[in-house]
């Protein structure tokens, strides 16, 4: 059964979607004009700087449930953690060190799908019966391909999207991620662990997606800078490994990787589905995740709030996945034989004393509740989305589910567990989620590539060039009309109440 299901992860992970992800990215690339290179400095100065500096979590004469900070912590917190110590452990292990360098290339294309997925969740985004802002991948089908183009097929992409990210509610690994690494650091039963992360999880998500964004907001940059200054400790006392380590990842990235030690070799082909797939879990680019959460967030233009998505992608994995990429390497741990958390758990452990993996153990267990406290918001717009036009049936069943939400991921630790299965075959069914939502996102966000480029063509004249946008011109018509079809949108609320 297991060597089925690797034969099918590898053909969904084959050269069609790996064409369309690098095909999509470089194309918004080439468009833009090489947006995230040419103006990392801009996205940066409107994100994270901006927080800094003026300590501005919204957006002046924005609206949304809650602040572009706190979507982005919120998104981070859903993917910084079990894709960032996990997956990359596992790609790692089983793709050696070059799966790093495909991992780089996913994230640079990353960066321009995350700020247009986002952007286009924000623009298509609607109110529900109260009046909160909603949107993301399902609302961009439905808008976008449907009223706007006309498609009366947008549904048959919206429905495999949405059974696509559900498939994760269903076979998911952050719980089985931090049950391991509780197992590792100290010695707890993985089903004891992981009885104690449900009841986390409980306690976290009764405050809905308001409270899963100002938990995040408080929760997610302690972590992220906590991790980031124990993993440069650990390169900054190897210094002189980081050479050799270098060497490593870029041989490995064209040439494979001979079996040595515990490792059993990789291909050229495995190697880039390694990096990539781990990519798109880790910093979910192209996954439709994020533009959930991102859809709620409070900003006057779409692209603002893209660029958010961009610096989020940035940090996953151009930071934070990296860092962990070194120290595995750089440690010497990667060909141990380990997979998953316990493979980073050992590469702190290696660099720091035993003293690090009790701590890093323990990061991983936030890290992991902040992610899935994220995906909980995730299924939820999902839910109200699919569910909108029912306003009862709809509150009944987020009822159900806030109270199930937690269970399936007990079950995946219950059933690895039982049947002795390896830590690599839950990163196998982590694969199996990613690529068909991905896929599906990835066609539309091409099919809609239009609107962005309007949108980011609007953005770049009023905010980069500074230029003054005359009401007669083509994107300031745009722009406005959307504005006119959002405050009559809100007129026909205030109405109906």
């Amino acid at each position: 059964m297991l060597k089925f299901f690797e034969a099918l992860v590898n053909f969904l992970w084959g050269l069609p979607i790996i064409v369309i992800i690098l095909g999509t990215g470089f194309y918004f690339t080439f468009k833009t004009g090489f947006f995230q290179v040419v103006h990392l400095r801009h996205i940066f100065s409107e994100t994270i700087m901006k927080i800094i500096k003026k300590g501005n979590k919204g957006e002046e004469g924005g609206e949304g449930l809650i602040t572009p900070f706190e979507a982005v912590s919120t998104a981070i917190g859903g993917s910084v953690g079990v894709g960032n110590i996990g997956g990359v452990a596992t790609a790692m292990a089983v793709g050696g060190p070059g799966s790093l360098f495909w991992l780089w290339i996913a994230a640079f294309v990353g960066m321009i799908l995350k700020m247009a997925e986002v952007a286009l969740g924000v623009y298509y985004r609607e109110r529900d019966e109260k009046g909160e802002l909603y949107g993301g991948p399902t609302y961009y089908m439905e808008k976008g391909l449907g009223e706007e183009k006309g498609h009366k097929w947008w549904i048959i992409p919206a429905v495999i999207f949405g059974g696509g990210i559900f498939s994760t509610f269903f076979i998911t690994v952050q719980n089985y991620t931090v049950s391991e690494a509780m197992n590792s650091a100290f010695g707890i039963p993985i089903i004891y662990a992981s009885i104690a992360y449900i009841v986390c999880n409980y306690i976290i998500i009764i405050g809905g997606i308001k409270g899963l964004g100002k938990l995040a907001g408080k929760l997610v940059p302690f972590m992220c800078l906590f991790y980031i200054l124990a993993a440069l400790y650990i390169i900054i006392v190897n210094i002189e490994n980081l050479p050799t380590a270098i060497k490593l990842i870029f041989d490995g990235a064209f040439n494979g990787t001979a079996a040595v030690g515990g490792f059993a070799g990789a291909s050229f082909r495995f190697i880039v589905r390694q990096g990539m797939s781990k990519s798109v879990f880790s910093n979910e680019a192209g996954w439709g995740s994020s533009p959930m959460i991102h859809a709620s967030a409070q900003t006057d233009h779409p692209i603002k709030q893209g660029l958010w998505g961009a610096f989020e992608v940035f940090v996953d994995t151009m930071v934070v996945c990296t860092l962990t990429c070194f120290v595995i390497v750089i440690t010497g741990v990667w060909n141990s034989g380990k997979t998953g958390a316990d493979l980073t758990l050992s590469a702190f452990e290696t660099g720091m004393g035993p003293a690090s993996k009790i701590i890093i153990a323990v990061g991983i267990f936030l890290f992991g509740v902040t992610t899935s406290s994220g995906w909980y918001a995730y299924y939820e717009i999902i839910l109200r989305h699919l569910m909108k036009k029912s306003p009862r049936l709809k509150n009944g069943i987020l009822k159900f589910y806030k109270i199930f939400y937690p269970v399936p991921g007990f079950t995946m630790v219950a059933i690895v567990t039982l049947k002795g299965m390896p830590g690599q075959a839950v990163w196998l069914f982590a694969d199996f989620t990613t690529a068909v939502p991905t896929f599906v996102n990835i066609a539309v966000m091409l099919a809609l590539s239009g609107t962005f480029f309007k949108l980011f063509k609007d953005y770049k004249t009023r905010y980069i060039l500074k230029q003054e946008v005359k009401p007669e011109d083509e994107i300031a018509v745009f722009y406005n009309e959307k504005e006119k079809f959002e405050a009559a949108q809100r007129e026909k609320l205030n109405k109906n109440r």
